[in-house]
């Protein structure tokens, strides 16, 4: 019976203010829309860094006069060093070619451009690409050697980029967040002010502050869920359509987040939205609703 009665006073609460509510419900999902789109971007830098520093090689240019006796050496060095998981030599003539494919829409280039002025190197793979100052604090003087590169360097500024563009998507996530938050307060007070006839009468025959509170609380924490609900939808639309039916195909060379990522954010954006609501209804109903 008290559980009837609750859920009947939440229901006359949701339609008398229906106009509001649906105002949460699209803040709420909005908000935890951009909150999940934070989220995913997180996580699509964490599959990018992980893709592309697996595929990271150290490059040992060697000099136009070095030796075969120093190529043979460094070779067997780096062949036998702990952190190197493969060694190949590129030759001039492969390293053009390389270059040929690289900058094939630019024929001009490639046209003034020779084997001979392109360096022999050594790609190095490290099982660890955390591990270049190994190999750069023992090659970068060697005789023969020109320098050592590193190509996690270049991919530094693009996840530097990329870590900016998430941290804006954070800081938008908590601005909106802060805003539904707010709304939902004030909901709940517009809701608790418009029934302040039945709950002085219900606090006159005894009833208990939860059972007096309930109600509002309930409204809330359902505008947060449904809202949470929508906002997983909109992204679920979004990894289907924008990333499975765009990006993926389009760029095969590139590694995107897939739906295990996505089915562990939306459990996030529920708990989230319903802890958001149930807060923020809480604390409206301290301050606004004394019984």
């Amino acid at each position: 019976m008290r559980a009837q009665f609750v859920a009947s006073e939440m229901w006359i609460g949701l339609r008398r203010n229906l106009t509001m509510t649906v105002s949460v419900i699209v803040v709420a999902a909005i908000s935890l829309g951009i909150f999940g789109m934070s989220l995913m971007v997180r996580n699509q830098v964490n599959v990018m860094k992980g893709y592309w520093y697996g595929k990271v090689e150290v490059s040992i240019f060697l000099k136009d006069d070095v030796t075969q006796a120093q190529r043979d050496q460094l070779r067997t060095e780096l062949a036998a060093m702990p952190d190197v998981e493969r060694v190949y030599f590129e030759s001039k003539d492969e390293a053009y070619q390389r270059f040929k494919e690289q900058f094939k829409d630019t024929p001009d280039i490639v046209t003034n451009t020779s084997p001979e002025v392109l360096p022999e190197s050594f790609r190095v793979k490290l099982k660890d690409p955390k591990k270049f100052s190994v190999v750069s604090s023992a090659f970068a003087d060697r005789p023969g050697v020109d320098n050592v590169m590193d190509q996690k360097a270049l991919l530094k500024d693009f996840f530097k980029v990329l870590n900016g563009f998430r941290v804006v998507m954070v800081g938008f996530a908590v601005l909106s967040l802060a805003a539904a938050v707010a709304l939902i307060g004030i909901t709940v007070r517009v809701a608790a002010f418009s029934r302040r006839r039945e709950t002085g009468i219900m606090r006159l025959v005894g009833a208990s502050n939860l059972y007096i509170q309930l109600p509002f609380l309930l409204e809330g924490v359902l505008a947060g869920t449904v809202g949470a609900l929508l906002a997983s939808g909109l992204l679920m639309i979004g990894q289907f359509w924008l990333i499975d039916g765009i990006l993926r195909p389009s760029i095969r060379a590139m590694p995107f987040v897939g739906w295990e990522q996505f089915f562990v954010i939306v459990p996030v954006l529920v708990v989230t939205g319903v802890f958001l609501a149930g807060v923020a209804s809480f604390a409206t109903l301290r301050k606004y609703l004394r019984v």
